[in-house]
């Protein structure tokens, strides 16, 4: 079974023209290509073998640098964003990830570049003239295996606190095609499982959970090593259970530190975009 964390990918698996219970609208501005997925029920459900809601992927040629603001997968990413985002009402970015490991650190890196704003008093708000601004908190919970909590425990411990109206969550995901690594940022409202890219999955973090619309975001680092066996053979098919010494091996670009870096600085500018549009986005890049 070919391992991966795209939806787009896991329709593709199923190579059918069309699915009861699942939907797929594709644009294209020039810049990347946006594709829609809809689950609608149970029967779309398990044949994705996602969870019912929206799924937005944007395939692009590669995450743009700082300079390029008003590149089209920067308006492609907002625009995906303002889809999903509440808009109005707080927001609680998580970056999820170990900054230990490089191509799992995107989101705490990220997180380090969204703008947080819930600590400034209104009175300094308005002196500063941004009474504007949107109420937003920023978390990095780190790792089970270096804190000894549930990533879960602690973002549901910090919403039960500031009460959200929506949870943004940012992390890197597996991708069963290398061609998807680095070049693709997948959105969806139905939260995340942390950990079930590479087969250690942890409690979920979504709207059951948490009691708050979930949002995700991610960029695919690693391709599982069986996954990617089959992508050069060149097929999607279920195999028999691999070796077990290749089980757990994950591979990565040997770029994947620039890939991280990239791509927390294109993911960050977008929801700084999207959530604080009394600044320009020149403004925005000047603050991160």
């Amino acid at each position: 079974m070919i391992r991966t964390d795209l939806a787009l990918e896991r329709r593709e698996m199923c190579r059918a023209g069309e699915l009861p219970g699942v939907t797929m609208e594709r644009s294209d501005n020039g810049d990347c290509v946006t594709t829609v997925i809809r689950i609608l029920n149970r029967q779309g459900a398990e044949a994705i073998a996602k969870p019912v809601g929206t799924y937005i992927t944007l395939e692009t040629r590669g995450f743009p640098d700082g300079a390029s603001l008003s590149d089209g997968r920067i308006d492609a990413l907002c625009a995906a964003l303002e889809q999903l985002l509440p808009p109005a009402g707080d927001i609680l970015a998580v970056g999820l990830g170990n900054t230990a490991i490089t191509p799992d650190a995107l989101g705490p890196e990220c997180a380090g570049q969204i703008i947080a704003t819930r600590h400034l008093p209104e009175e300094t708000r308005r002196e500063l003239g941004l009474t504007d601004l949107r109420t937003v908190s920023v978390l990095t919970p780190g790792v089970a295996g270096r804190t000894g909590i549930e990533t879960t425990e602690i973002i549901a411990s910090v919403v039960k606190k500031i009460r959200p109206a929506a949870v943004l969550t940012i992390d890197a995901l597996a991708a069963g095609s290398v061609t998807r690594l680095a070049k693709t940022v997948q959105l969806c409202d139905t939260g995340i499982q942390p950990g079930s890219g590479v087969g250690n999955s942890r409690k979920a973090v979504n709207k059951e959970t948490l009691g708050v619309p979930v949002i995700a975001v991610g960029v695919p680092t690693v391709v599982d090593a069986v996954s990617l066996a089959h992508d050069v053979l060149g097929a999607y098919e279920d195999c028999a259970e691999p070796p077990e010494e290749y089980a757990g091996m994950m591979v990565t670009p040997r770029d994947t530190d620039v890939i991280t870096s990239s791509a927390a600085k294109f993911i960050a500018l977008a929801v700084n975009c999207v959530l604080q549009k009394g600044l320009t986005r020149e403004e925005i890049a000047a603050l991160m």
